[in-house]
């Protein structure tokens, strides 16, 4: 596609802002914007896309962003990890860090920077900022909407995320562009790849939801690897709220036997990691074989200390998870940890809409799995 699209005009200069949370992401896109276009007329193979920002934080904790290159007439793309955890800045003397908060202040900042004078202001926030604040259980706030609307008001034409914790969000900005984007196929690649010893057999391996929110993920895997599903159901205590939540009582397992199967949990989140861990426990005494896991993001909110363990004690084989948001080195070096690059297929999307050309095919892995697949 990257090639059909080198002798379309596209829709501006492009500019790629990568703020802090992005620093390290933004110089792989661009590198590899530089491959793509490597052999177009209109672009330059030592070519930067990237241009220089500063991220400026006074003593008090207040804070501005300063572009430092002209961005006139420029098809200009906003990246920021909101879930960047080591991003600090020192306020009264005192280090802090940077929370999806203070993240999402500094994407406004920079579009209040432009000031108008782009062609066009997309953001690419991979973490959609406030996803799990999405609707209203009772008289509480609705952070997710109000953000994604701040983001209209302010000009921005097209907002680019993943996996999305519920995408009916987007009803919010009814009339601005909102794309989804799911790693499914660079998931399933990097597991085969890896993996090599496994057999995608419907009679040796399972795929399993660790909750019902999580089904329509579930099946999707399972269908493209031709492989039956399983489901655990959370009961949790509705007369108690635990930081927020209803604490999980019991997993209950729906589906067939598990002995001697092989096991790939798919989620989109990985916070503390109980659900995945417990329910890798309850498969482990059912019988089960390897037990795999993937996951969009994975925060670690709590530590990996109990990942070593289950690891060590042979209760879970491998994580993998996506760069789209900050992983520690100490979890990239771990033995249990896989990591999933993105960087390629985002400098593919941001290349596509600078020529604004389709994005259906980012849509729908399915032809790009089954190809997959057949090779294996």
């Amino acid at each position: 596609m990257c090639n059909e699209l080198n002798n379309i005009q596209p829709h501006g200069e492009l500019g790629i802002i990568a703020l802090e949370s992005c620093s390290k992401i933004g110089k792989e896109i661009n590198q590899y914007l530089r491959k793509i276009r490597a052999n177009s007329a209109n672009d330059d193979e030592e070519e930067s896309y990237l241009i220089n920002v500063d991220e400026i934080r006074f003593s008090n904790g207040e804070g501005k962003v300063k572009i430092k290159e002209s961005v006139r007439g420029k098809d200009i793309y906003i990246l920021c990890d909101v879930g960047n955890y080591n991003c600090t800045y020192n306020m009264f003397g005192i280090e802090n860090y940077k929370g999806p908060d203070e993240h999402f202040q500094d994407i406004k900042r920079v579009v209040s920077a432009i000031s108008g004078r782009a062609n066009r202001v997309s953001v690419i926030m991979p973490l959609l900022y406030a996803s799990r604040q999405h609707r209203r259980k009772g008289r509480e706030s609705l952070d997710c909407a109000i953000a994604l609307q701040e983001l209209e008001r302010l000009g921005v034409d097209e907002i680019i995320t993943f996996d999305v914790h519920d995408p009916n969000v987007q009803n919010a900005i009814p009339l601005t562009s909102f794309e989804n984007l799911y790693p499914t196929y660079e998931i399933i690649k990097t597991f085969i790849k890896d993996e090599r010893k496994i057999e995608i057999d419907k009679n040796k391996m399972i795929v399993i939801s660790p909750d019902t929110g999580a089904m329509d993920r579930a099946i999707y895997y399972s269908t493209m690897l031709g492989l039956d599903i399983g489901l655990f159901y959370k009961r949790r205590d509705h007369s108690t709220i635990v930081k927020g939540k209803n604490p999980i009582v019991q997993h209950e397992y729906i589906g067939r036997d598990v002995e001697g199967q092989d096991i790939l949990i798919v989620d989109d989140i990985i916070a503390s990691g109980e659900s995945i861990l417990d329910i890798a426990a309850q498969l482990k005494k059912r019988g089960a074989k390897s037990i795999y896991a993937a996951a969009t993001f994975a925060f670690f909110t709590e530590g990996i200390n109990k990942f070593d363990k289950f690891y060590e004690e042979g209760l879970i084989d491998r994580v993998y998870s996506t760069n789209l948001t900050y992983i520690p080195e100490k979890v990239k070096n771990s033995k249990w940890f896989k990591e999933v690059d993105m960087s390629a297929f985002m400098a593919d999307i941001i290349d596509t809409l600078n020529h604004d050309g389709s994005m259906a095919p980012f849509f729908d892995a399915t032809k790009s799995i089954t190809e997959l697949l057949a090779k294996k």
